[in-house]
């Protein structure tokens, strides 16, 4: 390692502060919920290419972000069928819109992570409060939540559609924190997303990562206060003394 590596993870090691979150956001879909219902439909509908499903996903990622800076707001199920038929169109494959709502559709019966609802109960059991926090709209979370069996779990439901503007935009992040009334420091945001992770830190959150496979952190971020490769472990870490 250079020292000029070695000098800039240290500062990011440094910057790491851990204490008791009064509220516990979640991330949804990857976080609690596995994808790859969804990763199948959208490779299949894409001629069965997978580079193409991760394609899509970052092609959502990128609109989702193109309407916040421009200070437009659209449902991230239509940023998400609209990017899969960007996708195809630049492979030579023709998808109307009804096609690309239908290959998009199974976002909303996902079943959590295995570990997910043991993790959930432990962390109830020491009296965390657990808030969702998505950029999914505020229909297709609660459809999601109620469909994975989990809803009875969290405390409220934050989603960006009641601000207009997607994570991680750093007033998303404030603005949540204004909604259950606390500051910052005192959030906590469970997330499998290193970009999700990296706009809650820039925002004075802490951060927890679930390294789910495939996932990484943003080496130009701080690291996260937690760092884990499941939700059960992650519970184990906030509870122990």
């Amino acid at each position: 390692m250079s020292l000029s590596a070695e000098n800039q993870q240290n500062n990011r090691a440094a910057e790491v502060n851990t204490t008791r979150p009064k509220v516990i956001f979640f991330d949804v879909n990857e976080t609690l919920l596995d994808l790859n219902p969804l990763k199948q439909s959208v490779v299949k509908i894409l001629g069965g290419k997978k580079e193409l499903g991760t394609l899509w996903f970052t092609t959502m990622l990128q609109y989702s972000l193109v309407a916040t800076v421009s200070n437009k707001y659209y449902d991230f199920g239509q940023i998400g069928a609209s990017s899969l038929i960007m996708v195809a169109n630049n492979n030579g494959i023709t998808l109307s819109d009804d096609e690309a709502r239908s290959a998009v559709k199974p976002i909303l019966s996902l079943q959590p992570h295995p570990e997910v609802k043991e993790a959930l109960e432990l962390l109830k059991q020491n009296n965390y409060k657990l808030i969702s926090f998505t950029n999914s709209s505020n229909k297709a979370v609660e459809q999601q939540l109620d469909f994975a069996g989990i809803a009875s779990y969290f405390d409220g439901s934050i989603s960006v559609e009641d601000y207009g503007k997607y994570k991680p935009d750093t007033e998303v992040y404030h603005w949540a924190a204004r909604k259950m009334q606390q500051e910052n420091k005192d959030c906590l945001l469970v997330a499998a997303h290193g970009w999700d992770i990296a706009g809650a830190l820039w925002a004075g959150w802490q951060g927890a990562f679930i390294a789910r496979p495939g996932q990484q952190l943003f080496p130009l971020a701080p690291l996260p206060q937690i760092n884990q490769p499941n939700l059960l472990d992650l519970a184990k870490q906030l509870i122990s003394p």
